[in-house]
């Protein structure tokens, strides 16, 4: 009897005594920072130009066809979200024209941009499409 009392408190000892985890809080403020470039570019607006590109969505994450090559450093918006956390769909195909675009024309940017966006839902199958029309930018200088 006493051989098993010594187990049970043996027991009951390491199961009570198990891994502990500890989790300090400290405190944090938000960096707030600014930043200025008393910059200013001498932009020469030219003609209009057009891009066009589009994606095909499965259950409304899985993109396939599409293009590879995005527009970068411009953030665009769009209406739908392309779940767990993953791009969204209708800013990519939008990064996508604006590249096309700008490529095509030899622009650096492009002035006053208007986005044509066209979504074909099927349940589980999507199809975005976005046309980009503004006019041709090239930047002169920048002082």
């Amino acid at each position: 009897m006493k051989k098993a009392f010594k187990f049970i408190a043996l027991s009951t000892l390491i199961a009570a005594s198990g891994c502990t985890s500890y989790n300090i809080s400290q405190p944090a403020a938000p960096i707030d920072s600014q930043v200025k470039a008393d910059l200013k570019a001498d932009v020469a607006v030219g003609e209009a130009i057009s891009g066009q590109s589009s994606v095909n969505i499965l259950f409304g994450v899985l993109k396939f066809g599409g293009d590879n090559q995005f527009a970068d450093g411009v953030t665009y918006g769009g209406d739908t979200g392309g779940g767990l956390g993953m791009l969204d769909p209708v800013s990519a195909v939008k990064s996508a024209a604006a590249y096309k675009a700008v490529k095509a024309s030899g622009a650096d940017l492009i002035v006053a941009p208007r986005y044509e966006v066209s979504e074909e839902n099927y349940f589980v199958f999507k199809k975005v499409s976005v046309t980009v029309k503004g006019n041709k930018g090239s930047i002169r200088s920048i002082q």
